[in-house]
């Protein structure tokens, strides 16, 4: 019967088994970190400090208008309601808004609302997950209004 062939174990082969483990967990770091920079959805404001200057003043304008706004999805409708503080229905002087998935901007959308008398509303196909609407809108007496709206749809 033949012998089998002893292989030793040298610091040349542990050396390459250290260079490719090492390898390995670097190629996937940097193909994370290219995923997470290429789906990045981006910036929130240009200058965060010229932001900060006016956010005070823009935040007591917006809360004097006592407005509620909620965002539902009803049979593909996308429903966005504003309310007063009495709990009566709003109609902005401009809307706009744009929805999208919170980390990734492939399903960006601007739906184009219609102000039906009670609330605003939109047809829109948004399959199952976590959903973002960011609305801008401003009101009769030209006050801006701004929030983002998390929504859940299920499946």
């Amino acid at each position: 019967m033949a012998k089998a062939k002893e292989r030793k174990l040298t610091g040349w082969h542990v050396l390459g088994i250290f260079g490719g483990a090492f390898g390995v967990i670097i190629a996937v770091n940097l193909a994370l970190a290219y995923n997470a920079v290429k789906t990045f959805p981006g910036l929130e404001v240009a200058n965060s400090y010229v932001a900060s200057q006016t956010f005070n003043d823009r935040k007591a304008a917006q809360e004097s208008l006592g407005w509620d706004i909620k965002a539902t999805l009803d049979d593909g409708m996308l429903l966005l309601s504003i309310t007063d503080e009495a709990g009566r229905p709003v109609q902005a002087g401009k809307l706009e808004a744009k929805v999208g998935r919170p980390t990734n901007v492939s399903d960006d959308l601007n739906p184009d609302f219609n102000y039906n008398g009670r609330e605003y509303v939109a047809y829109v196909d948004l399959h199952p997950g976590n959903w973002d609407v960011w609305l801008k809108a401003v009101s009769l007496d030209g006050i801006p209004f701004e929030q983002r709206l998390e929504m859940t749809i299920g499946g």
